[in-house]
């Protein structure tokens, strides 16, 4: 007689059977969030290059910044006073100037910002040996767009405030269950990792899992726990509301407490802004940085203040594990230094200090481009962990499984497969969709960064579904193709919309917009090869299949 099928589960085995179950199940159950999480991260390792990009208009001004650092140019003191002279004349009554007078080395170019009547950022570069102010230079602001940092918002709150804040929170948490799990469950994980066998199904899926996972291990673990420790406030409110209160108003005055003295209330009473160049000298002699922006709080008014703020570049920098450069905070009609930070350090002692650095650490804030480079290439295995985790579930109960639903199971699996095509191909169409939005919403359209983020979420959503209406290898296929051609398409568009192209990029040095282009392309060429991969089975499916029908009509006649 053949032995029952057994249904296996939490309370049955031993303590290892334990722990596959709690990883299988928590694994999958967060897997798709936790994907979009990790996916988003890892492209928000280069947020700043994915701005550059995404704000085309911009590039005409670096590129004259960058002819205007060789030039020659006028004296710190000189710049300064040129500098609030212009805002003196044209802007008097924004609320907060931002003045850069210098590079690093005390040249370079000279430009100053604003808030402008509708609190777009706006800027002006003035010539570095007169003073005037380049024809054509002060810019209309930036096209409106989250740029690179949707990527990050998306990362660690979804776009949804404290709410997604916390189901991050929540993610991260069972990511670091699943991981624990995980290397109890896997006994020769080592092992593993040195085995991989193509052509093997389910084998296969698991091997490419387990590579994934253990090439990774040690960061996957850094990313979760760290992620959790700099939303610690938010997560333990209990060591904060006592003192400040609860909800949102105590998390305000607590961040205020932190950052004291905060930014005062202006008097009323006018007073001319005074000569810059004293409270740069002594703000660079107490911080030890040159100088890279000095913000003046109010200016005009009685109770202004002057920020000078030091430049945070070099290997000084990347050695430190807190990104933050040094700040002197002077009062404008006294003198008296409010508030000194060094460079490195933090506002709120050695528990704020601490949390800093770990999230300098989540955030790559040090080290340069090669750690961010590992960074990114330890968050492409950490999401291929996670796709392949998803799907290897679903093959291994795709033909027999242990009716863990009852009368629903066929459907709940089915449920399943949609949702690994919409979490993963589907996430990857939002994100080009994304970028091909930046180019084709129109530039004057109120709140167009909010049409590019509802791009974004639409087309997410309406792979959802079409991985529900169709069978899973044709939705695999579509959709993968589809992400094939819109991202090696992406350069195309770039030229048709605004005029710019690879080639180019790569011959005036561009090489954050190069560098978008390039993966965009790599992204491409693996989705068609992976359309190729799912094709190919799909078709060396059916043989078996028929071969197992006749098999079967045989036994029973």
């Amino acid at each position: 007689m053949p032995k029952a099928q057994t249904t296996s589960g939490a309370g049955q085995g031993g303590f290892r059977q334990a722990q596959a179950w709690l990883h299988t199940w928590c694994g999958l159950w967060f897997s798709w969030l936790l994907f979009a999480v990790f996916l988003t991260g890892t492209l928000a390792v280069f947020a700043e290059p994915i701005t550059h990009w995404m704000t085309p208009e911009h590039h005409a001004e670096e590129a004259a910044a960058q002819a205007a650092s060789g030039s020659a140019s006028a004296p710190m003191a000189q710049r300064l006073r040129w500098a609030s002279d212009y805002m003196q004349q044209h802007h008097p009554g924004a609320g907060m100037w931002e003045l850069w007078p210098a590079d690093a080395q005390g040249a370079g170019e000279l430009r100053v910002y604003w808030f402008d009547s509708r609190r777009q950022y706006a800027s002006a570069q003035l010539d570095a040996a007169s003073g005037m102010p380049l024809a054509g230079s002060e810019t209309a602001p930036q096209r409106q767009t989250l740029g690179g940092q949707h990527f990050v918002d998306f990362h660690y709150q979804l776009h949804a405030g404290p709410i997604g804040l916390w189901i991050v929170g929540i993610a991260a948490l069972a990511m670091l269950a699943a991981l624990v799990s995980g290397v109890i469950t896997h006994r020769r994980i080592f092992q593993d990792f040195f085995t991989f066998r193509t052509g093997r199904g389910q084998r296969s899926w698991l091997d490419a899992h387990n590579a994934a996972a253990v090439l990774t291990l040690p960061f996957q673990f850094m990313i979760a726990y760290t992620g959790i420790v700099i939303s610690g406030a938010t997560f333990l409110p209990a060591a904060v509301a006592p003192q400040f209160g609860a909800g949102d108003a105590g998390r305000i005055a607590f961040q205020a407490a932190l950052e004291a003295p905060g930014k005062p209330e202006p008097s009323g009473r006018a007073m001319a802004v005074p000569d810059l160049e004293p409270f740069v000298l002594r703000g660079q002699q107490l911080m030890g940085q040159p100088v890279r922006a000095v913000v003046i709080d109010h200016p005009g008014d009685a109770a202004a203040r002057i920020g000078i703020y030091g430049w945070n570049e070099g290997e000084a920098a990347q050695r430190r594990l807190s990104p933050t450069s040094g700040m002197a905070l002077f009062s404008a009609a006294s003198g008296e230094l409010l508030q000194l930070r060094q460079p490195g350090g933090v506002d709120g002692g050695k528990a704020a200090l601490a949390q800093s650095v770990l999230g300098g650490l989540h955030m790559v804030k040090f080290g340069g481009f090669a750690l961010k480079w590992l960074y990114f290439l330890c968050g492409l295995a950490g999401s291929a962990m996670m796709a392949t985790g998803a799907i290897l579930f679903i093959v291994k109960r795709r033909t027999r499984h242990l009716g863990e639903f009852g009368a629903a199971t066929v459907r709940v699996y089915r449920l399943i497969e949609a949702a690994n095509v919409a979490a993963i191909a589907g996430l990857g169409l939002g994100c080009i969709g994304y970028l091909w939005a930046n180019r084709l919403v129109p530039l004057g359209l109120a709140h167009r960064d909010d049409w590019e983020l509802a791009v974004f979420f639409g087309v997410w959503a309406l792979a959802l579904v079409h991985a529900l209406a169709r069978a899973p290898a044709a939705a695999w296929k579509e959709q993968l193709g589809l992400l094939g051609a819109l991202c090696l398409l992406l350069p195309l568009l770039n030229a048709v919309t605004v005029g710019d192209h690879l080639p180019a990029q790569l011959l005036r040095g561009d090489w954050e917009s190069a560098g978008v282009e390039s993966f965009a392309l790599a992204t491409g060429l693996a989705a068609l090869w992976a359309r190729r991969v799912v094709a190919r089975r799909k078709a060396s499916a059916k043989p078996a299949r028929r071969v197992a029908r006749a098999a079967d009509a045989e036994v029973r006649s």
